[in-house]
């Protein structure tokens, strides 16, 4: 009888056990981090965050105004891989100095901002953009792009930049590019900021392939790019860090010492920016084909670049 009560105790310890234990996932505890988020949970949650991030922007930003011609409405009834689409693009002409500004959601699949800034400022364009995939996975990407050409995509594995005895007297102007911008903006703050987002996501890994010409052309120094579990710790990573990139965005767009310099050539700085707006569409067009098909792919990333040859004018006449 005593061996019979034994035995009940340990079994029902054991099966206890199994309930309150944790299995292991991917090495990963089954925490509530590690929970498993829906697709449309995710971009739920993202969405709302940008929104607030958007008004926030505008709120400081008030010459920043919508562009109801190249915006697309829940009511227009826009679908993009057979899911409600919608973009607020917005811009602030002038002192502002905001020449698009996109704010993009796709039912379940996809939460999108991008800022490109005009030639009154050299404050980085900013791109923070997140995809859902079939593969119950987000494909994470965030970037301060310079305003400058620095020859970033030239650098090698140890992170030297050719001499002038390859690229001549201007090796001399692309490092200076590059050290007037991480002076200004690659701080030991914002690189801190970045390692840090890159070491909160669990289990993820660098994106896709080895990035294309004109990601290369359009990349800053700061870009990560990652892809990682579809989990309610990885979504709330991925927001946290949105919201602080936009955060930095909008102390820079605000503080005057990035302001346009009396005599510099704003024309030279408008005539690149274009350009580089073009390599930026280029860039964006292969993620959004693979995620939304070729056509509606295009759609989106026309829609999302804003007008390449627009009438902007911004101070840079």
């Amino acid at each position: 009888m005593k061996f019979f009560i034994l035995l009940v105790v340990f079994i029902c310890v054991t099966l206890v056990g199994a309930f309150i234990t944790p299995p292991k996932h991917g090495g990963f505890s089954r925490s509530s981090s590690f929970l498993k988020a829906t697709a449309g949970e995710a971009i739920s949650s993202m969405d709302a965050s940008q929104g607030a991030v958007v008004g926030k922007i505008s709120g400081a930003i008030p010459d920043l105004v919508i562009k109801p011609d190249l915006s697309w409405a829940a009511t227009d009834g826009v679908t993009l891989g057979g899911s409600l689409a919608t973009l607020q693009g917005m811009d602030a002409p002038g002192k502002s100095n905001v020449a698009w500004l996109a704010s993009v959601n796709v039912a379940d699949r996809l939460s999108s901002l991008t800022i490109f800034n005009g030639p009154l400022t050299d404050v980085p364009h900013l791109l923070s953009r997140c995809i859902v995939n079939s593969d119950n996975t987000i494909s994470f990407t965030m970037d301060f792009r310079p305003r400058a050409y620095g020859a970033y995509e030239m650098v090698d594995a140890e992170g030297n930049y050719p001499g002038p005895d390859k690229l001549g007297r201007d090796a001399f102007v692309f490092s200076g590019n590059r050290k007037e911008y991480d002076t200004k903006f690659g701080t030991e703050e914002v690189v801190a900021f970045v390692k840090a987002t890159a070491a909160s996501f669990e289990g993820a890994s660098p994106s896709g392939a080895a990035p294309t010409e004109f990601e290369l052309l359009t990349n800053g120094p700061l870009a990560l790019s990652m892809t990682m579990p579809l989990t309610d710790g990885n979504v709330a990573a991925v927001i946290a860090a949105r919201e602080r990139a936009a955060d930095l965005w909008l102390r820079w767009a605000l503080e005057d010492t990035h302001a346009h310099r009396p005599g510099a050539p704003i024309n030279t700085q408008y005539v690149y920016d274009s350009k580089f707006r073009q390599n930026a569409y280029s860039a964006l067009l292969p993620a959004y084909s693979a995620a939304f098909g070729a056509a509606d792919g295009a759609k989106l990333s026309a829609a999302e670049s804003g007008p390449l040859d627009e009438g902007y004018v911004g101070g840079g006449s």
